[in-house]
């Protein structure tokens, strides 16, 4: 078979390669939320991105949409079904349990990584996505759900996002206030059996309560006038509620109460919140979590109060991608581009880019490699994006100095001492900064 007719192995779609020019967005947004996890005093945990099928089957719920439709599940050689991870909420639970960190103490964890479900991959969703997580246990006060909230508000005050998000809320009560509710709520929706698509109509005996969470425009009226779970709450969850609106009024925090908010996964109850935007044109949602005492206990382990959210992290490098929000040194290039203008100049420069490496760690240097004309140098250097290049020529070897050629500014090129290049390095980029 020639070359030429031999087929081209391209990406799985849904599956996204990250070029270069695109990660240094993505270690601008993830080096924010590290920054910040540092500052609330929470650890991250890693967990395998394969876990046993039943872990998932569990916790998020049999009759959902995610594990009807949309893991990824196979057989590995043992036949054990095991499953790429849809989200990170069970596996940081396994993982706390099976390691001990539940037992008599507190954990606030945080996690960042890929997950995969098998969706029609559309702009800012795709089969292999990347999320970042955050999961408490063992606190069970609202005080938790609040500061949970004002973490992920202080990263969009920092990202500069907070004037294009919207805060909504909802409790889901106790699990047997939403048993009863579930009741009221299916003899409603049977009573507008005929108002209900072909999804409704599926949810109804497996999971109502996603009904309320329906875009379908035909059934908006209808749907805004079911019956709301907050006039179902049980005095405990009422309370709750209320003290964490509270404290989320007393820190400046802006929401709305959002009756039709109810999460997707079974292990919900109480408080709920997402972050939503209007920014990406539908509104759409860029965080989501909120409180899950039951999932401990569901997975073997002893009853654990829990709260959390995970957001995308695809969607929001597209959503500060689209308001320009990320800064224009954050976006890759370095400071220096070092160029001998021959091959003869080749060591010395080596020797002089690892000098200025040591005197100047945060110094972003770029050495020219792999020889050519000094023209073809020149356009590289220029190409690099680099404000200002270092010519090593022969006149430069023998006086042991520097030329500082300006690539971006109308300046005249100085001559400097090896000895003093540091020192000036570090003014001139001072003074861009």
């Amino acid at each position: 078979m020639s070359k030429s007719a031999v087929k081209k192995i391209q990406a799985i779609r849904g599956m996204n390669d990250l070029l270069p020019a695109d990660s240094p967005r993505w270690q601008f947004f993830e080096a924010k939320v590290r920054t910040l996890m540092l500052r609330y005093g929470f650890n991250e945990i890693r967990t395998p991105i394969v876990e046993q099928t039943a872990l998932f089957a569990r916790s998020i719920g049999e009759v959902t949409d995610i594990v009807e439709k949309e893991m990824y599940t196979f057989d590995d050689r043992n036949d054990e079904s095991l499953t790429l991870r849809p989200e990170g909420t069970a596996s940081c639970v396994r993982a706390a349990m099976e390691h001990g960190l539940l037992y008599n103490q507190t954990q606030r964890l945080w996690y960042q990584g890929p997950m995969f479900r098998y969706e029609r991959p559309q702009k800012g969703r795709y089969r292999q996505f990347h999320q970042i997580g955050v999961e408490t246990f063992g606190f069970d006060g609202p005080d938790i759900d609040a500061e949970v909230i004002l973490l992920s508000a202080r990263l969009w005050e920092e990202l500069g996002l907070m004037e294009h998000v919207t805060l909504e809320l909802n409790s889901l009560g106790s699990s047997e206030a939403r048993a009863a509710y579930r009741d009221t709520l299916v003899a409603y929706f049977e009573q507008h059996h005929e108002l209900l698509d072909e999804d409704s109509k599926r949810r109804l005996t497996s999971n109502p309560l996603r009904i309320l969470d329906s875009k379908n425009p035909a059934m908006a009226e209808m749907l805004d006038a079911a019956p709301q779970l907050m006039d179902h709450l049980d005095d405990e969850s009422r309370e709750h509620f209320e003290q964490l609106t509270t404290m989320l009024e007393a820190a400046g925090i802006n929401y709305v109460i959002n009756p039709r908010l109810v999460r997707g996964l079974d292990y919900y109850c109480r408080t709920v919140f997402e972050w939503t935007t209007t920014a990406l044109g539908s509104q759409g949602t860029v965080c989501a979590g909120g409180r899950y005492d039951g999932l401990v206990e569901q997975l073997g382990g002893k009853p654990t109060p829990a709260v959390g959210f995970a957001m995308g992290i695809e969607r929001l490098i597209l959503l500060l991608e689209t308001l320009e929000l990320i800064p224009a040194d954050a976006l890759g290039g370095c400071d220096v581009y070092l160029l001998p203008m021959d091959d003869n100049a080749t060591t010395a420069a080596i020797t002089l880019a690892e000098q200025l490496r040591n005197e100047l760690p945060e110094l972003r240097l770029q050495l020219h490699c792999g020889g050519g004309s000094f023209k073809s140098r020149i356009k590289k250097a220029d190409k690099s994006n680099a404000p200002m290049a270092i010519l090593l020529g022969e006149d430069e070897v023998t006086t042991q100095s520097a030329t500082l050629k300006f690539l971006r500014d109308d300046r005249e090129q100085q001559r400097v001492p090896q000895a003093a290049l540091s020192q000036t390095l570090r003014g001139l980029l001072t003074t861009n900064a």
